[in-house]
């Protein structure tokens, strides 16, 4: 079996694997991607509901996401960001929150308005029973996936990076000699010094290759559509934070989603169409013009969260293993986080430690920890 070697071997060719090729390779770094499909961002970038915001109740996912949106609007070439605004309608218990939160974006720099329940139904209509007001980010919106991680890459291979697809990675093993590790991908084995997991959903079944531990699974999340020609205005992501429907338009469509309760764990992409109807139930709730709208299955899909048990990142090498970076389980804001994981997994390996920004939260030691206690952030 021949031998190649690089500096670093990145698992997985969707954006987070893409972003993170990008970055090591314009820092001089040698890079190699292997990536197991036919072509990049096959798994959950590609099937994701393609929005980005700057709305976090917390400093760190609010800088990891408002700058990664920078990033975005500041491309050279055309990433499909669109200003598209994301609007959260927020129930009278968390409305205190809520005002906190706006107070802390903005410190951040993120502009972010409060309006009141008027105002808001002026921008997307709605029932406004139990609503005590609701944010509004007109710099939130949306990105092209597959533009973007496309993008990534082209950058990555023009600063030398190599991008192998039908490469999946069947062996690791640590290399006692190097400090690094050999890596089978594709019939082949590469010597490589670092190792970055961005294996998505798949990250722990690359991490136990290595005879290491990775808590991310796979949770299917269901998109559902409208029939084209419903829409007449712009339809902005709109999220009932209470219930979790969300709704925006997409060309002349309506997608609408909640995600299900009782979803189990597990690759899988097929449409849930037992689900279809509860969730138009649950998003009617909120938005009853929705009900009226005529359905059309073709214009639904659906993709996977890479979860981890407090549906943040893990981010930062293995305690046991510091060559090994783990850049995974971002639990459905990957995409919008992109830009900015991978400059901080570039940084970890030619630095070796992330110092520009704090994400100790992210280390992957944290689910070790007696005192761990697993609580969801601002997740939809």
């Amino acid at each position: 079996m021949s031998e190649g070697h690089t500096d670093v071997l990145v698992i997985g060719a969707g954006v987070i694997g893409a972003s993170s090729a990008c970055h090591l390779a314009r820092a001089g770094r040698r890079v190699v991607v292997a990536e197991s499909f036919a072509g990049p961002a096959e798994g959950s970038t590609g099937r994701s509901f393609a929005s980005v915001r700057g709305q976090w109740a917390g400093s760190l996912n609010i800088e990891l996401s408002w700058r990664s949106i920078q990033r975005y609007r500041s491309f050279a070439t055309d990433v499909g960001y669109r200003p598209t605004g994301y609007l959260l309608l927020v129930p009278d218990a968390a409305w205190a929150a809520q005002q906190e939160a706006v107070r802390l974006q903005r410190r951040h720099g993120v502009p972010v308005e409060l309006l009141d329940t008027g105002a808001a139904a002026r921008i997307t209509p709605f029932d406004p029973s139990g609503i005590a007001g609701a944010a509004w980010g007109p710099a939130d919106g949306v990105v092209d996936p597959h533009l973007v991680t496309c993008a990534f890459l082209d950058l990555a291979r023009a600063a030398g990076a190599r991008v192998l697809f039908r490469h999946p990675v069947t062996a690791a093993e640590a290399d006692e000699g190097t400090g690094g590790w050999r890596v089978t991908a594709g019939g082949r084995v590469w010597l490589a010094q670092h190792v970055v997991n961005a294996a998505g959903g798949w990250a722990g079944e690359a991490a136990a290759l290595a005879g290491l531990s990775v808590p991310v699974v796979h949770s299917r999340r269901n998109v559902y559509a409208t029939a084209p020609d419903v829409l007449r205005a712009p339809l902005p992501l709109t999220i009932d934070v209470g219930s979790g429907a969300v709704v925006r338009g997409e060309g002349s469509r309506v997608l609408f989603y909640a995600s299900r309760p009782d979803q189990s764990d597990g690759y899988d992409v097929s449409v849930d169409w037992s689900w279809m109807e509860p969730a138009l139930e649950r998003v009617a709730g909120r938005f009853p013009w929705i009900a009226d709208l005529p359905l059309d299955r073709r214009g639904c899909w659906a993709g996977t969260y890479e979860n981890t048990p407090d549906h943040a990142g893990v981010l930062g090498p293995d305690p046991s293993a510091p060559t090994w970076i783990n850049a995974c389980g971002f639990s459905g804001h990957g995409l919008m986080q992109a830009p900015e994981i991978g400059r901080l997994v570039a940084e970890q390996v030619v630095t070796g430690a992330i110092t520009s920004l704090d994400v100790t939260s992210l280390r992957l030691e944290r689910f070790a920890d007696p005192a761990y206690t697993a609580r969801a952030e601002l997740v939809f």
